[in-house]
């Protein structure tokens, strides 16, 4: 038996522009019944007017197109891409909120979503009668509510305001609120789109640690962030989803490599940007050394060694050779100089042997050059880019989790209360003895 749960074939979506989704009345219904006879023997609308031609139809965007994958019991996988790529739709279409125009999506085992949290919350209730709320509406029992109440409300640390009309909460409380209901869903199947970060940045973690608690608990989880830590994290494989088609998927540091490569403007090769001289050419650069399998991903905090290939075409007397490492938002990382060169004509290997590399993953741009007294002969920003790709060791919120990726342990030991040293004693007898003296 197939342990496949969520099965897309051929899945596509397509909307009119200007034009809202219409949703259907039960009057709708009936009258689409009635007069479903009558159609059969209408004339058909032809393909090109459907899909607006010069006419004057609206015209269409497909927000999905032939989206295919599958997703086993129990993986953990991220569905990443830009703004409007479709990730939203495509969630949605899983959760029945809307129908595809094309191909199908197949669902087996209980679902449960985190699409929008605070779905069903009600200003003028209290906390606790939206708990019952918004729990009925993403399909809890009442009985499950009742079991999971105080686990929901201590995990909100809302506590104390439980039984206060939800329009007197801060917005903060009502996305705590929100979230722990949602969180405590217990499907086979689960849906998150882009909900961990709600409240501050304690809860956020907060956040994290429970749904890591749900992937642990062999759940099905498909998960839409643009917190790439996040994606790290928490999936076993991803899907890319690009222009509503499925550019790629495959395990989770793979895709992510090319996905950070393609939204990155530093790939491009600026050629306008090398020196003017002939006489030095850098070739190209690449990672070499122990476990260094491909030549520009880095799967160690170090050591590593980093080598520049260049071709001198005439003898370099009083050298000087730069090098600057950058992030993918053009900080500088860390620079180097190598002075006094002298090189003669042929090919040359520049090597850095670095003994530790500990950079948060993501995607990083070297940029060298060579010059010969006061002249600048080449200068090269590296192509391709350089991926870190090792386990993530930050916080797991990108916007605290620094430029380093540095190993650690952590661990909280209690205080041993120690006896007061000699010394100690011999000083305070002193001022004992000193005080008796005055007194």
């Amino acid at each position: 038996m197939s342990d496949v749960v969520i099965h897309v074939d051929n899945l596509g979506k397509r909307y009119r522009i200007g034009e809202r989704e219409r949703y259907l009345a039960l009057r709708d219904v009936l009258t689409r019944a009635i007069t479903a006879p009558a159609r059969l023997f209408a004339p058909r609308k032809s393909a090109s007017s459907s899909n607006g031609n010069s006419n004057g139809d609206h015209s269409h965007i497909w927000a999905l197109k032939d989206v295919s994958f599958d997703i086993r019991q129990g993986e953990v996988v991220g569905i990443i891409g830009r703004n409007g790529a479709g990730k939203s739709t495509l969630l949605k279409i899983l959760a029945r909120v809307t129908k595809p125009t094309s191909g199908h999506a197949e669902i087996r085992g209980r679902m449960g979503t985190l699409l929008e949290v605070g779905t069903g919350f009600h200003p003028e209730l209290s906390g606790r009668e939206n708990v019952f709320l918004s729990g009925a509406i993403l399909g809890m029992s009442k009985a499950e509510i009742l079991r999971k109440f105080d686990e929901i409300v201590d995990f909100a640390e809302v506590e104390r305001f439980i039984d206060t009309p939800l329009k007197h909460y801060s917005t903060g409380m009502q996305m705590r609120l929100a979230f722990a209901v949602a969180a405590h869903l217990e499907p086979e199947i689960l849906l998150v789109d882009e909900v961990l970060s709600v409240g501050d940045i304690e809860f956020q973690k907060k956040c994290l640690g429970k749904m890591g608690d749900v992937a642990k608990s062999g759940r099905t989880i498909l998960f839409v962030s643009h917190q790439m830590n996040q994606i790290r994290r928490l999936c076993e494989r991803v899907v890319w989803i690009d222009s509503g088609a499925v550019r790629a998927q495959g395990l989770t540091g793979s895709v992510l490599a090319d996905y950070e490569t393609a939204c990155s403007d530093a790939e491009k090769t600026r050629e306008g940007g090398r020196g003017k001289s002939a006489a030095v050419r850098f070739l190209s650069w690449e990672i070499v050394g122990p476990g260094s399998e491909q030549h520009h991903v880095v799967e160690t905090t170090g050591p590593v060694t980093v080598r520049f290939t260049v071709e001198i075409n005439k003898p370099i007397r009083s050298g000087r050779h730069g090098i600057h490492l950058y992030n993918n938002e053009g900080l500088n990382i860390w620079g180097a100089a190598a002075e006094n060169l002298q090189l003669d004509i042929g090919i040359h290997e520049f090597n850095f042997d670095i003994s530790t590399l500990p950079l948060k993953p993501g995607i990083y741009h070297w940029m060298v050059s060579l010059w010969d007294g006061g002249r600048e002969e080449d200068l090269w920003n590296c192509v391709p880019a350089m991926h870190i790709n090792t386990p993530p060791m930050a916080h797991p919120q990108d916007e605290w989790a620094g430029l380093l990726n540095m190993p650690y342990e952590f661990s909280a030991n209690p205080v041993q209360e120690s006896p007061r040293s000699p010394l100690v004693l011999q000083v305070a007898y002193a001022d004992a003895d000193a005080e008796g003296q005055r007194s």
